[in-house]
């Protein structure tokens, strides 16, 4: 397999970690290669190289304030989702003075935070075999907020709020329902459920699994 250097090796792009290097060097050609060797994405450069058609979505943007000695800190808080809208995907959030700055933090967060998602047909009411729902249920939680996903037909299409639906089409999901519990109102939280939902659909063993 050829492998052509990037806008980022063009730019100068000096790696610091093992990963890194191997990348850059054509040792490491995918993500996939990352995650079945156990390797942790330390730099934000390694997806921009393996994943050159990520996408980004601004899921929201906050304003908090901090009580100091000095008085109150203002600064803006950015949530983003970055995915391929083909099996990976990543959320994180970013705070600054600057709302620029907070969302090219979140943006640096959510490809740090990247994984990969397992789809494929779990819905008994469809069973094509083709890779455009879950394999099973998933449930996700952060803070209060629970988020359950369910498996769905094809040409059900995404079944939720405007976050979900953002969130799940950056992992390439097009067909389930969602349900979520608690304060669904704060977008973070609601966003890092859906994150952690999808991140078990590798954390769940089945039986097929089991018995390979």
């Amino acid at each position: 397999m050829s492998y052509a250097p990037t806008r980022q090796q063009e730019a100068g792009w000096v790696p610091k970690t093992k990963l890194g290097k191997m990348v850059q060097s054509g040792q490491v050609l995918s993500l996939d290669d990352v995650f079945t060797q156990g390797l942790r994405v330390m730099e934000p450069e390694i997806v921009d190289v393996l994943l050159p058609d990520l996408k980004q979505e601004v899921l929201g943007i906050g304003f908090v304030q901090k009580q100091t000695d000095a008085g109150e800190k203002s600064r803006f808080r950015a949530v983003v989702a970055v995915g391929n809208n083909n099996g990976y995907l990543g959320v994180g959030d970013g705070k600054a003075k600057q709302v620029r700055i907070g969302i090219d933090k979140a943006t640096v967060q959510a490809k740090l935070k990247i994984i990969p998602v397992r789809r494929g047909c779990g819905s008994w009411e469809c069973g094509c075999g083709q890779s455009h729902s879950l394999p099973f249920r998933v449930t996700g939680k952060c803070g209060s907020v629970r988020v359950d996903i369910l498996p769905g037909p094809r040409g059900l299409g995404l079944v939720g709020g405007e976050i979900a639906k953002t969130v799940l089409a950056l992992a390439g999901v097009r067909d389930c329902w969602t349900r979520t519990y608690g304060s669904t109102s704060t977008l973070a939280s609601t966003a890092v459920a859906i994150y952690d939902a999808l991140r078990n659909t590798y954390r769940t063993v089945t039986y097929a699994d089991w018995v390979r």
